[in-house]
Order: C-alpha cells, then sequence, then structure tokens
C-alpha cells in the first residue's frame, strides 16, 4: 500500500512540474540562505523587501508611479536594463507600469498563487529576483500586457 502511494505521489509531481513546464511557465530560482546574505549586503532594505522577499510597495507612495521623464530603468540588483520610458504608461494603478520589457530574455515568468489569486511574477532571470507582476489589461495597441513593477526594485537613468 506504501508503495502504491509512493509512486502515485511521484507520478503527481512529475505531471505538476511537466504540466508547468508545458505552459511555458519558468521555473522559480531558489535564493539560497548564501545569496540572500550577499543581497543583503548589496540592497537597500526596501530594495531586499521587495525583490528578495517579495514585497510589494504601497501604491501612489513609490519613487517611479509618477515619472515622466525619459531614460531607462535599470535592475537595483544587476544594474542591466530591463525597462524604457519609451514603454511606460499611465495605468492607473500607482505603480510604474510598462508594455514590454527592453529585451525579453532579462525577464521570466513564475506562476504566483499567493495571498489567493492567480497571477503571474516577473522575475530578473539572471538572479530570480522579483520585480513585480504581468497582466493583460495593458494598452490593446500594444500587445495588451501590463507589467506592473515596483519603483523598489528598479532604479531609474535620466537620458
Amino acid at each position: 500500500m506504501k508503495r502504491i502511494i509512493g509512486i502515485a505521489g511521484l507520478f503527481v509531481a512529475l505531471f505538476t512540474l511537466s504540466c508547468q513546464q508545458m505552459n511555458g511557465q519558468a521555473n522559480q530560482q531558489k535564493i539560497s540562505d548564501k545569496q540572500k546574505t550577499d543581497w543583503k549586503s548589496k540592497l537597500t532594505p526596501n530594495q531586499y523587501e521587495i525583490m528578495v522577499d517579495k514585497g510589494t510597495e504601497p501604491p501612489y507612495k513609490n519613487a517611479y508611479w509618477n515619472n515622466h521623464q525619459k531614460g531607462v530603468y535599470v535592475s537595483a540588483a544587476t544594474g542591466e536594463v530591463l525597462f524604457s520610458s519609451a514603454d511606460k504608461f499611465d495605468s492607473g494603478t500607482g505603480w510604474p507600469s510598462f508594455t514590454k520589457p527592453v529585451d525579453p530574455n532579462k525577464v521570466a515568468f513564475v506562476k504566483d498563487n499567493s495571498y489567493g489569486m492567480q497571477r503571474t511574477e516577473v522575475i530578473e532571470k539572471s538572479t530570480g529576483l522579483h520585480l513585480g507582476h504581468i497582466f493583460d489589461d495593458g494598452p490593446a495597441d500594444k500587445g495588451g500586457k501590463r507589467y506592473c513593477m515596483n519603483s523598489g526594485a528598479l532604479k531609474f537613468i535620466k537620458q
């Protein structure tokens, strides 16, 4: 009986993982305790809360929700260019929102079922750090996506 339950459990686990990959879901990169310690020394407390602990800053009370200057938004952790002001729009949500990343290969998507919601988390591909979430309610004429990012995960470089 134990053997049957064990085999069934293994089957369910394998099926779940294969379904996630078939749906195009990136596997969540686990951040080790050593990496967390390293990030704690490199990031501000706010950046750490958002990027490592997957926090969310309050709407309308963050650095870039109302930024209308021309430039690029880079990762607060790595300095990699992630978003451009050319793709930023006022979503009315109180967070900086973009229609697309500058380079889609620099971000990845992870299924997020936290807080009783089904969402898609956006992470920085090279680090696995949390940036925000993506939704399907962006401007239709620009692809229909809304990359809802946390200002604390970004730094703005004026151009």
